[in-house]
């Protein structure tokens, strides 16, 4: 079974307050298709998007994501194992 890879952090030093930062690595992934609406209001839009580095680079998975959003925006992936549900169309009348 292969090793997963810890996730590496960066740690920067505000100039004003000196205060320590730390920067998770993330992975840039393009909107290929908005697929719909979800969120107990329509406050989430799912969308398609496509990995552009990393060790899951050119795959394709669904994710939620909050916020105005459109096809050929990046997006920043913290991670790229997990995908989100499939929305269901089956709503009551």
């Amino acid at each position: 079974m292969p090793e997963k890879k810890k996730r590496t952090e960066a740690k920067e030093e505000t100039p004003q307050t000196g205060a320590k930062v730390n920067f998770t690595t993330a992975f840039p992934a393009t909107v290929e298709e908005i697929i719909g609406r979800t969120g107990s209001r329509g406050e989430i839009t799912q969308v398609r998007v496509r990995v552009l580095e990393g060790r899951d680079k050119n795959k394709i998975l669904r994710r939620n994501v909050k916020g105005p959003v459109k096809i050929k925006d990046t997006l920043m992936l913290r991670e790229t194992e997990i995908e989100a549900r499939r929305l269901t169309q089956n709503r009551r009348s």
